[in-house]
């Protein structure tokens, strides 16, 4: 149901909150996905809960048994502080929880054979110099691109509209500040195309195409996560897709959509719908 063989539609755990992860997983693979973004979470294959090893081989064989390839992501509200929602981020004082967090998913994504795992700057603060705050970020990415590379697993940097790198020009920016290791990659949202980047969304996505190991699908509205479903959007799927294809990715294309857990399997199946229609 994938439309095109070069095009692997995934859907991300963060929109199954609601569900258990096994549920979520089984229902993800019989609508017909091919991958999962798996959000480490509270409910989700909490990375500080006890038995973690136990409790991700288990996930591993759900996975291999459901034939779903996984990225990680580690965008979770509140699971490292209950009083901020992303934060520690790398650029916070007690950035090191952060660190200790990115190392953990990486660990999980290596015993899971993750794709990649991806991860964002977070929004400098206040009380951070910009200097201060950029140079924690070239060193937090640099030691966490140089631990997954001795995993195994390709990270992919996620730029995010109001933090500190939000977008393209900013991601090589600090590529290049790290030296442009191979093991850093690009975590892509198309809706942040529409937000932030210059260029017309399929040149944006052009432009990405060969840097990218993850690819996130929304539409961006009126400042929320929405589905071209829902309504008239703003992004013209087809060429979006298109422009993919023609880069040559061949990693997931994940639909997030965080805020439809109360509906998620129908949400889903609509998607996948919508996007096997547009990747004709």
């Amino acid at each position: 149901m994938t439309g095109d063989p070069g095009l692997r539609f995934g859907y991300g755990t963060n929109g199954f909150a609601n569900h258990r992860l096994g549920d979520a997983l089984a229902v993800i693979a019989d609508l017909g996905y091919v991958g999962v973004a798996l959000t480490l979470d509270h409910d989700h294959l909490d990375p500080f809960a006890a038995g973690l090893a136990g409790r991700v081989a288990k996930v591993a064989d759900q996975l291999r048994d459901r034939g779903l390839g996984v990225v990680v992501e580690t965008g979770a509200r509140y699971l490292l502080d209950p009083w901020r929602k992303h934060a520690p981020t790398l650029l916070h004082d007690d950035r090191k929880v952060r660190l200790d967090f990115l190392r953990r998913a990486v660990s999980v994504g290596a015993d899971l054979g993750a794709e990649a795992v991806s991860f964002w700057a977070g929004v400098r603060p206040d009380e951070v110099a910009a200097d201060v705050a950029w140079q924690r970020l070239v060193d937090g990415c640099a030691e966490m691109t140089a631990f997954a590379t001795g995993q195994g697993v390709p990270v992919g940097f996620e730029p995010e509209p109001g933090m500190l790198v939000e977008d393209l020009a900013g991601w090589h920016r600090l590529r290049d500040a790290m030296g442009a290791p191979d093991g850093f990659g690009l975590t892509l949202d198309i809706g942040h195309c529409r937000a932030v980047e210059p260029d017309p969304v399929p040149d944006c996505v052009a432009a990405a195409a060969p840097y990218l190991v993850n690819v996130q699908i929304d539409d961006m509205r009126r400042g929320v996560h929405e589905h071209l479903e829902f309504g008239d959007g703003e992004i013209a799927f087809r060429p979006v897709l298109r422009a993919l294809r023609d880069g040559g990715y061949r990693g997931l294309v994940a639909v997030e959509l965080p805020r439809h857990s109360h509906a998620a399997p129908m949400v889903a199946r609509r998607s996948l719908e919508f996007l096997t229609e547009a990747a004709r």
